[in-house]
């Protein structure tokens, strides 16, 4: 099986800026973009539209799919095959039912890493890059916290605090785990 990497973490805990820190290191490491039916920012998401979701849930190729912000985020079985044919996909989530369903629903030898900050600096982040809705974001900070609560049994395999870790120190731990988690014949 091939490698992967989930990260997880709450608004700005800096899941865009470690998987650029990733890329930065090793160009194999691409961030998957996920399908996105909606409006608001369009970076490193693929528009769709209803029709698209569609096809996709009737063909049993959504591997997990989310309404958050007013719109529909989907992982879908052929944007991971894709991913994975260009190298190692970095996917983002933000709940643990997602991180759950992907490990249960598409086989590969995934790393999953719990990226970590205080709720002052997803506030300090948020405002420092302008979103318009740092209050939501916020409460969405809310809301992983109370999710790793109610999941409390769930272990990732690896935790960063994103506030105490610099970028490419967070690309290389991620990077030592994954190789050592495809080693292991085990994992």
């Amino acid at each position: 099986m091939k490698p992967g990497v989930i990260l997880y973490g709450p608004p700005a805990a800096g899941k865009d800026t470690v998987t650029s820190a990733l890329a930065r290191a090793d160009r194999r490491y691409e961030p998957f973009t996920r399908l996105k039916i909606g409006s608001g920012k369009t970076d490193n998401y693929r528009m769709g539209v209803m029709a698209d979701l569609e096809r996709l849930e009737a063909a049993g190729d959504v591997v997990y799919r989310n309404d958050r912000y007013g719109n529909v985020y989907v992982i879908d079985r052929p944007g991971l095959a894709d991913a994975f044919a260009a190298g190692v996909p970095v996917v983002h989530l933000g709940q643990v039912a997602g991180v759950q369903e992907l490990l249960a629903g598409y086989p590969a030898k995934w790393l999953t890493v719990l990226l970590w900050c205080p709720k002052a600096v997803t506030e300090q982040r948020s405002q420092g890059r302008r979103d318009t809705d740092t209050a939501t974001r916020i409460a969405v900070w809310e809301e992983t916290q109370d999710d790793l609560v109610a999941h409390a049994g769930f272990r990732f395999d690896l935790t960063l605090r994103t506030d105490l870790t610099q970028p490419p120190q967070a690309a290389r731990l991620i990077r030592q785990a994954l190789w050592r988690r495809s080693e292991d014949p085990a994992a």
